[in-house]
């Protein structure tokens, strides 16, 4: 099967069982939106693979994909869910014991962070904080900002790797 043969056969897959694809993620998401977020990202990924090889059910491994992209989601959530409850207990605690030093430190960071959104282009900047601070999905994000889930996908990457790169000075 050549390149383009299955590009045609895989946009197929996801303009037609795109309801079915969706339906697989939402079962192990238990949410919609985030299940056509996980849908798109399978396109992505299936799309944008260098080797190219046979798959004898297409649709198949489709689901496949979709399944373990939305297993890994679920687990990075649960992950950062976890990661934020404890910095939320910690939000209880007395800033008082926090040493100047520490404050100081994280100030700058956040600063850094603040700069480095800044010299976004207006439109990624956006994106990433409807997407991170605004708590939109992707979906909800594209719609705002009149692209498609895919650029969001693209703008909300492009930013959380920007603001790294700024708080490890790589800029």
């Amino acid at each position: 099967m050549d390149t383009q043969t299955w590009s045609a056969e895989l946009e197929d897959i996801f303009v037609n069982q795109r309801p079915r694809l969706c339906c697989v993620a939402a079962k192990v998401l238990g949410n919609a939106d985030q299940a056509d977020d996980v849908v798109q990202d399978a396109y992505l990924k299936i799309s944008e693979a260098t080797t190219l090889f046979e798959v004898k059910q297409p649709i198949s491994y489709v689901s496949r994909v979709v399944r373990n992209l939305a297993i890994d989601r679920c687990r990075r959530s649960a992950f950062e869910s976890a990661l934020f409850a404890k910095a939320e207990e910690g939000d209880n605690a007395s800033c008082a014991s926090h040493s100047p030093e520490v404050i100081a430190i994280d100030r700058q960071a956040l600063a850094q962070v603040v700069d480095a959104l800044d010299e976004l282009p207006e439109r990624t900047r956006r994106a990433f904080e409807l997407y991170r601070s605004g708590n939109h999905t992707q979906r909800e994000v594209a719609l705002q900002l009149g692209v498609s889930t895919t650029s969001v996908n693209f703008m909300i990457r492009d930013a959380m790797t920007h603001c790294r790169q700024s708080l490890q000075g790589n800029l």
